[in-house]
């Protein structure tokens, strides 16, 4: 009698990332928050320290700081969307490919995940315009999933991997986060996003080939709290996306989140002891912190989710395969616990094995 044929493994061939070409510095943009929101919230000396205390330095942006300082409409925002996206795509998955040894005719499903603009026709079918991939290639666009994106993308990838075993998955995810910035608005969610938001881009290519090479993506897990709309989000307003901070984020994660996380990871026989790598998207500073009080690290250990947030602030959800990034180029010891936060309120996890 033959053995069972093995279960398909994906793994990760392949893992880019890209940003635009203009950077923000903090100091920069805290001093123009200050004109802006001088007569708001009691003054902006009260809310200075949501600059100082981000930890971010430096953010990219596919426009200008001056762009900013201007209002502009909901339709001119979707058409610098729609450019920028697409060619931020074409060059991260240009380098993803290329790390593979593939061309784009070899792509056998696209996976995208965005939440910071409008496309319809989806953004995949905006980029094979401009890439050669095949016209009976699967698109798969997911739309909504804010900061938990990139992890649930990934996610998704590796089942049509698993689901299609001679396939190659191409996951793209891209977020023009400070785009979104509306000038009239005065609100204290909005100064918030622009002490934290930047933008950024991702590409991963998943396959279950015998060809393949790279981590093994493990186990997945996500878990969507009841009546938590109103945690994390979009209001769609007049002139464009209002973004929608709960205020209690980080100590949902103290409260909320370490039970789902320590139940995942004793379902696959671990502990946050045995892990070898926490690779977290950082929402921000209290975000960071909480996480690591959630996993007893020392302030600080989380190495990697700092020095992305540091450099690149809040990509949605294209940081936390930032962080996987850095974590890979460190070649550190798994296995790797990847854990995002998004809307829902939704949190998504995995474990990511190395070679």
């Amino acid at each position: 009698m033959s053995s069972p044929t093995p279960a398909p493994t994906p793994r990760l061939n392949a893992l880019s990332t890209a940003w635009p070409s203009f950077t923000l510095r903090q100091e920069d943009v805290a001093a123009n928050g200050a004109e802006l929101f001088a007569t708001t919230h009691g003054g902006f000396k009260r809310l200075e320290p949501i600059y100082r205390n981000s930890l971010i330095e430096t953010r990219h942006s596919c426009v200008p700081l001056e762009w900013y300082l201007q209002p502009h409409s909901f339709a001119e925002r979707n058409r610098l969307f729609l450019d920028n996206a697409v060619a931020l795509m074409a060059e991260s998955a240009t380098k993803a490919l290329n790390e593979a040894g593939l061309t784009a005719d070899q792509i056998d499903c696209i996976v995208t995940v965005c939440s910071t603009g409008i496309a319809t026709p989806s953004l995949e079918a905006h980029l094979m315009q401009v890439m050669p991939f095949r016209p009976d290639v699967r698109r798969v666009p997911l739309f909504g999933l804010g900061c938990a994106g990139g992890l649930l993308g990934l996610a998704r990838a590796a089942e049509a991997a698993k689901a299609w075993p001679e396939s190659r998955v191409l996951l793209l995810v891209v977020e023009l986060c400070a785009l979104t910035f509306r000038y009239q608005d005065r609100s204290k969610s909005n100064l918030i996003a622009t002490a934290l938001f930047g933008d950024g881009a991702a590409a991963a290519i998943v396959s279950c080939r015998d060809d393949g090479t790279g981590p093994v993506l493990g186990a997945s897990h996500e878990h969507t709290w009841p009546d938590s709309l109103d945690v994390m989000g979009w209001d769609v307003a007049d002139d464009g996306l209002k973004v929608v901070f709960s205020r209690d984020i980080p100590t949902l994660v103290q409260n909320d989140f370490q039970p789902i996380a320590e139940a995942f990871l004793s379902t696959h026989g671990l502990t946050a002891a045995g892990v070898g790598g926490f690779v977290c998207h950082p929402g921000g500073a209290k975000v960071i912190e909480a996480l690591e009080g959630v996993f007893t690290l020392s302030s600080g250990e989380m190495r990697h989710t700092r020095d992305v947030l540091r450099e690149h602030g809040n990509m949605s959800s294209a940081t936390v395969l930032f962080v996987l990034k850095a974590t890979l180029e460190a070649n550190e010891p798994g296995p790797w616990l990847l854990t995002t936060l998004g809307p829902g309120f939704t949190t998504a996890l995995m474990l990511v094995h190395p070679q």
